[in-house]
């Protein structure tokens, strides 16, 4: 039996809000369940919201399966599970890519927020490099080129009629993105993740949510 999507976005609430807290007090064991939670859970309610039925909404189910795995990855400690924890959600920023080009892009949307987004990008890189290891320096900056170029796009496609929680969607993603460079790489005086975590499955969320499609034909195209 298929949840409600109102149950699954509650679902998403309730894990996120357990898995700040077990982090605070250090449990693991209880904060990966209820990561494994609310993770299951937004890719529920895309596919409740109908995301199998546009190809819009099949790019998004698979950049909410790459985040999935990317969230299962960074459960791990070691270097090995970050790196491939970073590929994962690299992958599935390139599907939300995907998934706003597929929706269609206004180009002056587009362009109109490149320039904000892109200093913005430049400010973070500013911001990191100092902290970060010669060897993920490359890595760094690739990220930061794709997950700004996702913020664009979804401006675009918004401009093209998409609704604006795919545009908040993706900033919230884009926040969440920075308070991990922040955790990881910043000496912070405080866990960035109680925001950041609350930031990532909104984002999450909204974008999952960006997929209803009783109004889309099959190949992602509004009926007339």
């Amino acid at each position: 039996m298929r949840l409600p999507v109102a149950v699954l976005v509650q679902l998403v609430a309730a894990g996120c809000a357990a898995l700040v807290a077990f982090q605070l007090i250090g449990l693991a064991i209880p904060a990966a369940v209820a990561k494994a939670l609310a993770s299951c859970s937004f890719i529920g309610v895309a596919i409740a919201s109908g995301a199998t039925r546009s190809l819009y909404g099949r790019a998004i189910l698979t950049g909410l399966a790459c985040s999935w795995c990317g969230d299962m990855l960074l459960i791990g400690q070691s270097p090995t599970y970050f790196y491939a924890g970073l590929v994962a959600f690299l992958l599935g920023h390139v599907a939300y890519i995907a998934a706003f080009s597929a929706h269609g892009i206004n180009g002056r949307w587009f362009f109109a927020a490149a320039l904000p987004v892109a200093i913005a990008a430049t400010l973070v890189t500013i911001w990191l490099t100092p902290h970060t290891a010669p060897h993920l320096l490359v890595a760094v900056r690739t990220y930061t080129v794709v997950i700004s170029l996702m913020v664009v796009m979804s401006f675009g496609a918004r401009g093209a009629g998409g609704p604006w929680i795919m545009v908040a969607g993706a900033l919230l993603f884009y926040l969440s993105d920075l308070s991990v460079a922040a955790l990881r790489l910043v000496d912070t005086v405080w866990p960035t993740y109680v925001l950041g975590l609350p930031f990532y499955y909104t984002g999450q969320v909204l974008l999952a949510l960006s997929t209803r499609s009783q109004s889309l034909s099959h190949d992602g195209v509004p009926e007339k």
